[in-house]
């Protein structure tokens, strides 16, 4: 019998607009259970990418609860939200160009730059080559390594729950694989991760469950697995998912 994991991170009925009076988010629930990795995945416009940044106070809730182990964090500042464990990393502009790998690590744990060494090893445990580049520029960096700089650097606070937003877009399809690996190989080391993604098949692939976002809603729910194979799922949002996955 699969029991349901604790969630970490958990959002219920969660209403959310950047603007007055227009809402993007209409009452979305959605959770991550301890050592998760949880896909969002839907067509453009869905609310994906504006889920992650409510959570992350950075879109303003109307109505509804995020909660995190349990206590409520709804509308916090975002500074706050990294003191508590809630880790994000941006779509775009997600590294300090101008600073080293070193430096921009640095900046990950500017909160609690005593957890610098250990956060350290941990990071270059994980992406081993790093540990040889720390001092070069960031700026230099191809889009897979910065993502992976990226992660890196929101991974230094010891977050409880790690939030990607389309960890893979705008990258080559060899550059889109490693940072899937580097996904999984976060979620692999202990962390709870909720990524949202355009890239759904591999999305799926990777994670123990998804979320389907369609105007706003949870619409669907399941495994990665079982979406991958759901032909409602496949044909309202994989498109040309389905030729793809008969083939393979």
């Amino acid at each position: 019998m699969t029991t349901t994991p604790q969630p970490v991170l958990k959002v219920e009925n969660l209403v959310a607009g950047y603007v007055p009076e227009v809402n993007i988010l209409n009452g979305t629930n959605a959770y991550v259970g301890k050592g998760e990795l949880v896909g969002i995945i839907g067509p453009n416009g869905a609310g994906k990418s504006t889920l992650l940044k409510a959570i992350f106070g950075l879109v303003t809730i109307r109505s509804g609860f995020v909660t995190l182990n349990g206590k409520d964090i709804t509308g916090l500042r975002a500074n706050r939200l990294v003191s508590k464990g809630v880790g994000f990393v941006p779509q775009t502009e997600n590294v300090f160009e101008s600073l080293t790998i070193a430096e921009n690590l640095q900046m990950g744990c500017y909160q609690n730059p005593s957890l610098y060494p250990s956060r350290l090893d941990f990071v270059v445990t994980l992406f081993p080559e790093l540990k040889k580049r720390l001092g070069q520029r960031a700026g230099s960096l191809s889009g897979g390594e910065r993502q992976m700089v990226a992660m890196s650097r929101a991974l230094m606070m010891d977050p409880h729950v790690l939030l990607l937003d389309e960890p893979s877009a705008g990258l080559s399809p060899v550059r889109q694989d490693e940072t899937f690996l580097n996904v999984a190989r976060i979620n692999a080391a202990g962390v709870s991760v909720m990524m949202v993604e355009q890239n759904a098949r591999r999305c799926l692939q990777i994670c123990d469950r998804g979320y389907v976002l369609d105007m706003g809603r949870d619409a669907y729910v399941n495994t990665g697995h079982e979406l991958l194979n759901d032909p409602n799922v496949i044909q309202l949002y994989l498109g040309t998912l389905a030729a793809d996955h008969k083939a393979g």
